[in-house]
């Protein structure tokens, strides 16, 4: 649970770190969550000669180096979020159980009621990330959430109507992140901080010269634990100077009847004191939401899911 003086950080520093946020017990089962989807995935790869190792000699970690090497996407099929761009029938993602539980669990709900109040809706913004080691990436690799994250806002990555207080991401470490292995770094929020000028580098990001980066603060966290920021926090991550892949998942919760910055994806409520009885609890409701809006949108025309674009005044 928060501590004032955390709450206050929070307020007046625009972040805070909260270690040991997730039961150890829950992050065994998202792992093993995730062994499933990656060994079909890896399976039929192999069956198709994209990838040369035999599935058996491999464990979670070597399948994802082995995918990414031979230029797989395990990104998209392990996210839990459609692509930005064009949405297929079979675009695939990846919900589950765990990843629910995960995303509902009570410590979570707790620490994020303490900032925002007791109604509480997860928006659905949300990621999750496998960061290979910078030595394995290919020298081309321009896609987002694979190496280095430039510097960005939250708010600036979602549509002006999210332009709220009452947002906060919650970036969960489900393997340790520490100075080697990209771990958080952020500037801290000032009194009067407003949306930098970003425009489109490796993805949505605030555009040079408008960040001082000798003054930004690592957050090195340990596995379960969390870094909670405001969605006007700028933030980053180095590249993943270690041997193993790091992995991550990047959620956010806004105050329930407040837009969420992507109306056209499914939110729900995760807690509410004054209407309990509206609280998602089945993971497969979850889900089906997810499926309808993959329907609804399959080759449906590009939709805007950014503060701006490159001709409005936000944007460099």
């Amino acid at each position: 649970m928060l501590t004032q003086d955390q709450i206050t950080h929070f307020n007046t520093q625009g972040y805070v770190v909260e270690p040991n946020l997730i039961p150890k017990g829950m992050l065994g089962r998202v792992r093993m969550e995730y062994a499933q989807p990656l060994n079909t995935l890896y399976a039929n790869w192999f069956a198709k000669a994209l990838v040369k190792t035999q599935p058996d000699h491999l464990d979670f970690w070597g399948k994802l180096q082995h995918t990414y090497e031979a230029g797989c996407d395990y990104s998209q099929p392990l996210d839990i979020l459609l692509p930005g761009d064009q949405i297929l029938a079979n675009t695939p993602f990846q919900f589950g159980r765990a990843v629910f539980d995960m995303l509902r669990a009570k410590p979570l709900l707790d620490v994020i009621k303490r900032l925002i109040g007791p109604e509480l809706t997860r928006n659905p913004i949300q990621h999750v990330r496998f960061k290979p080691p910078v030595g394995e990436l290919a020298f081309d690799e321009l896609r987002p959430h694979i190496g280095a994250t430039d510097w960005r806002q939250v708010r600036a990555v979602a549509l002006e109507d999210a332009d709220i207080p009452d947002m906060v991401t919650c970036w969960i470490a489900i393997t340790e992140a520490t100075i080697d292995k990209e771990c958080l770094h952020v500037q801290p929020k000032t009194a009067d901080q407003t949306i930098q000028p970003h425009c489109t580098r490796t993805q949505t990001d605030i555009a040079v010269g408008y960040i001082k980066e000798m003054g930004a603060i690592p957050l090195l966290v340990s596995a379960v634990s969390a870094v909670l920021f405001h969605s006007l926090t700028p933030h980053a991550s180095l590249n993943n100077n270690t041997e193993r892949l790091r992995w991550s998942f990047d959620i956010r919760f806004n105050k329930t009847g407040q837009p969420t910055g992507h109306c056209y994806c499914p939110e729900f409520i995760s807690r509410s004191r004054a209407h309990p009885q509206t609280e998602i609890h089945d993971w497969q409701v979850w889900k089906t939401m997810w499926e309808n809006i993959r329907s609804h949108w399959a080759n449906a025309p590009h939709t805007d899911i950014h503060h701006g674009s490159s001709d409005v005044p936000n944007y460099a």
